[in-house]
């Protein structure tokens, strides 16, 4: 039997109905974009509340620097997300980046001392692995995530061999000092990660390449019937996240001033997490820089407040897991399919 609410939307013309259903979508996506903002203020109001040490300037320092590494991340997997697509090739990157800078500058393994030059190349190397990742993809049309997943094997397995089994340490003194310098009592190291956000940010508000990356997740054939380039873009946004994830594995080679393959380890999905409670997409089109900012802050200041609480490990996973699930109904929008592309 209907309800009075389905036998009331069936008295109304057609004509009625679509502007119903306009106004509710409307009323829905509303929801959904400030659903994080939201969520991000009450938690924050129940941190400050229930820890006094919260707030202080110290502890927002230590959410910054924790948040460093996955906002890196971020920037290139919003890209390949807004696509409708999964780069499952991130940790693999950032494992051979973090090894084979390590090899190339000051350590304990060689007499190797490329310094900044040695970085510059890594991360060449990496963007160029990205895009040769989405040139497999559209050229031979494999599923993102199979070429993904093979690429990210190749490159831990490249990783281990560059350090030959043993991890390698970093004895650099722009390492060092990158490491444990602080410009304002900001850390170096977070101070380079928001530089890189920003970027990553302003490239996609406000170029035709980042509107093409909207055009493309929103509907393919519409940005095909336009003008724009897909298989180019496409490769240019693994390219991207390629560099990104160079870059990622760098830092975090810089921050344990050691290379090995599993300094990117559960670095990928928590990003991916993050993104999608942010009001993120994974069918494509959604999201954007601001959404993945915020979904990385969510993420990131739930970890630190359970710290804080003296959360046992175990039960504090059962508490992200369940707050993750309640954040992301909230925001995902079930009209979409979300099988990757």
């Amino acid at each position: 039997m209907k309800n009075k609410w389905e036998e009331s939307l069936a008295a109304l013309s057609v004509g009625q109905q679509f502007a119903y259903k306009v106004k509710d979508d409307a009323r829905k996506d509303k929801i959904r974009r400030y659903a994080p903002l939201i969520l991000l203020v009450i938690m924050t109001m129940i941190g400050a509340v229930s820890q006094k040490d919260f707030f202080t300037w110290g502890n927002v320092v230590n959410i910054m620097y924790q948040m460093s590494i996955p906002l890196v991340i971020s920037v290139g997997l919003t890209y390949v997300l807004l696509l409708g697509s999964i780069d499952l090739s991130i940790e693999g990157v950032m494992g051979f980046a973090g090894s084979f800078v390590a090899f190339l500058v000051v350590n304990n393994s060689n007499s190797n001392d490329f310094g900044i030059l040695g970085i510059l190349f890594v991360i060449l190397i990496s963007t160029f692995i990205g895009a040769i990742t989405g040139i497999i993809h559209v050229k031979a049309r494999i599923a993102t995530f199979i070429v993904t997943y093979a690429v990210g094997s190749i490159m831990t397995g490249v990783a281990v061999l560059v350090y030959q089994g043993t991890p390698i340490q970093v004895k650099d003194e722009l390492f060092v000092v990158l490491s444990q310098g602080k410009f304002i009592g900001i850390p170096y190291i977070t101070i380079i990660a928001f530089a890189i956000f920003i970027i990553g940010a302003l490239i996609l508000n406000y170029t035709a390449f980042g509107r093409a990356v909207y055009a493309i997740g929103d509907n393919e054939t519409a940005a095909a019937s336009t003008g724009i380039n897909i298989g180019l873009t496409k490769i240019k946004v693994f390219a991207l996240c390629g560099c990104t994830a160079g870059m990622a594995g760098i830092l975090q080679c810089i921050r344990l001033k050691l290379g090995q393959s599993s300094i990117g380890l559960n670095q990928m999905f928590p990003v991916v997490t993050a993104i999608v409670i942010g009001g993120g997409s994974l069918a494509g089109g959604k999201g954007g820089a601001l959404s993945a900012f915020v979904g990385v802050l969510i993420y990131t200041e739930l970890a630190n407040w359970l710290t804080l609480m003296g959360v046992d490990p175990y039960v504090k996973k059962v508490i992200q897991g369940v707050i993750i699930i309640v954040a992301v109904t909230l925001t995902i929008n079930r009209n979409r399919k979300t099988i990757s592309k």
